[in-house]
């Protein structure tokens, strides 16, 4: 019996990558190919929460869960943004 897997994904992927591509404009030492970079140190400091369509999780949150959620991701990407900074700046110096 096959299964569709296609469908899986990590709840927080598109929500992480949005505010990178939204917050890059800020970090103007950071090119485009450190984007994905950025994206991944913020992901790993998440939770994992695999879905199999956005409105599973969404739909059984409360509000204070959602705003959590939303402080989480955006800690997240503020502190990768810094460290994938940080790191570009040493590999500069050297």
């Amino acid at each position: 019996m096959a299964s569709d897997f296609t469908t899986l994904h990590n709840y927080y992927e598109k929500q992480v990558v949005d505010l990178v591509l939204e917050q890059a404009a800020h970090y103007p030492l950071l090119d485009k190919d450190h984007l994905p970079d950025v994206a991944c140190v913020a992901l790993n400091r998440l939770p994992p929460r695999y879905i199999r369509h956005q409105v599973d999780l969404a739909f059984h949150m409360t509000e204070k869960e959602r705003q959590d959620s939303e402080q989480l991701i955006q800690d997240a990407v503020k502190f990768a943004f810094e460290f994938v900074q940080a790191r570009y700046a040493m590999r500069a110096r050297r």
